[in-house]
């Protein structure tokens, strides 16, 4: 514990941050206010103090009382809340028993003792896990991307005497209901609110904020690099519209021919994957195989297909004997590359049953299994990364039609309850489903980061 306790060192805090940090001592002009909500930039600081803050706070005015904490999942708020907090409870003379078995963290100092309960609050069914528990405070990491009714019950646990509450967010669309219902009524609910910019954590230099700012683009710079709660409107994806062509390799760079007149790996893909997505009337079902290097470095796109749908139903029978000639024309193209897994469109369950057992009848090799679907806005920001990084590539003999369908996706304007596309059959959202489904099984090697 010595170790772990001299590996973390302090640095200079800010001027919002101090005030993270005091704003409940007895001196302080604000202490006797209900609670504080930091929002603002990505590595702005936020988290660090308000974590520590929170816990100094409970461990100065209460013992043997519990509080609650938590992140969009219990996974996340260790990983990236609770591993830095240890550290620095330590560096201050804390001690602490880590009982991952309860997701309780009982922290002591002299004859203090609390106990901080983790929760995670992903969905709607979160609530329930807070019901029943009296608490003294809560600290709530990245509210915004957990449902209110779970944000509600935790807050209404807080009847201890002097209890408090700790919000801190990244933003997100300006209608939010914790914009509306918390930020924009902070002084009605007499709360503190701290908005915070890169700016203001004094660990950060000018050349790692400037790598952040280089890769986000759109809405999502607007939002974690200038902190603003702003709307998703237009391209999802501008920087790749703007040079599609740029991303582009032709097949015969990418598998050039040997001196024996054989096809050689020049670019040494390692696995290849499938995506497919069940299109249905008026639509499509597209094929999308992608490759990638050693360690994800990149992903290309490889091949495409499609089959389209106009009267009547799916034809299943239609789909398998399409896909039996896809896995055997990616084969032949790159050959000595092993397709590793096809990934489908989980929404059609007899589809991606059906299509596993022809696999498996017919020797394909190809393991079938349901795509991993994940929230929109990680989907944007994993391929605004892989985009920016110049981690993407697509082969201009066989997939612009990937291309097209990544330059054209835009956000739907008139969804006002949450952010998607817009799927009015202006743009190819099937291609662009069937393409995320090809790597989104590994998302997390590709998405930035969390908060």
């Amino acid at each position: 514990m010595g170790r772990l306790a001299q590996a973390f060192k302090f640095k200079p805090f800010s001027r919002k941050q101090k005030k993270i940090l005091t704003w409940w001592l007895p001196e302080s002009p604000v202490h006797e206010m209900n609670g504080i909500i930091a929002d603002g930039a990505i590595r702005s600081g936020k988290t660090v103090s308000m974590a520590m803050s929170f816990v100094m706070w409970s461990m100065e005015d209460f013992n043997g009382e519990n509080f609650g904490m938590a992140g969009k999942t219990i996974g996340a708020f260790r990983r990236n809340v609770l591993k830095p907090l240890k550290l620095m409870l330590l560096a201050r003379g804390y001690k602490f028993k880590d009982r991952r078995a309860d997701n309780l963290l009982e922290v002591s100092r002299g004859d203090v003792t609390n106990y901080f309960y983790i929760f995670g609050g992903k969905d709607e069914r979160s609530q329930d896990l807070v019901q029943g528990i009296t608490l003294a405070g809560f600290f709530f990491d990245e509210v915004a991307l957990m449902p209110e009714s779970f944000v509600n019950q935790a807050t209404a646990r807080c009847s201890v005497e002097g209890s408090k509450w700790w919000f801190n967010c990244n933003p997100d669309k300006p209608k939010h209901w914790f914009k509306v219902n918390w930020i924009d009524q902070a002084a009605e609910k007499d709360l503190i609110y701290l908005h915070f910019t890169m700016d203001d954590n004094l660990s950060l230099s000018e050349a790692i904020k400037e790598r952040y700012r280089r890769q986000f683009v759109g809405v999502f710079f607007k939002r974690f690099i200038q902190g603003l709660w702003v709307a998703a409107e237009g391209l999802v994806h501008p920087q790749f519209a703007d040079k599609a062509q740029a991303y582009a390799i032709s097949y015969d760079k990418l598998m050039p021919i040997d001196e024996n007149g054989n096809r050689k790996n020049a670019n040494r893909i390692v696995q290849i994957y499938i995506g497919i997505d069940i299109g249905g009337t008026n639509s499509h079902t597209p094929f999308v195989a992608t490759g990638f290097t050693k360690g994800f470095n990149k992903q290309i796109r490889l091949y495409y297909k499609r089959i389209k749908h106009s009267k009547g139903t799916v034809d299943p029978e239609k789909i398998y004997a399409t896909f039996k000639e896809f896995v055997s024309e990616v084969r032949t193209l790159y050959p000595g590359i092993p397709i590793a897994a096809a990934f489908v469109d989980n929404a059609e369950q007899l589809i991606l049953n059906g299509l596993a057992i022809y696999s498996a009848r017919n020797g394909l090799g190809v393991k079938v299994a349901g795509c991993r679907k994940t929230e929109f806005s990680d989907r944007v920001l994993a391929y605004n990364s892989v985009i920016n990084t110049n981690r993407l590539l697509w082969v201009s003999d066989f997939c612009e039609p990937i291309a097209d369908s990544i330059s054209e996706m835009v956000y739907d304007s008139k969804s006002k309850k949450e952010e998607k596309l817009l799927d009015d059959f202006s743009t190819d959202v099937d291609t662009y489903d069937a393409d995320y489904y090809s790597w989104s099984q590994f998302i997390d090697y590709f998405h930035p980061m969390e908060g």
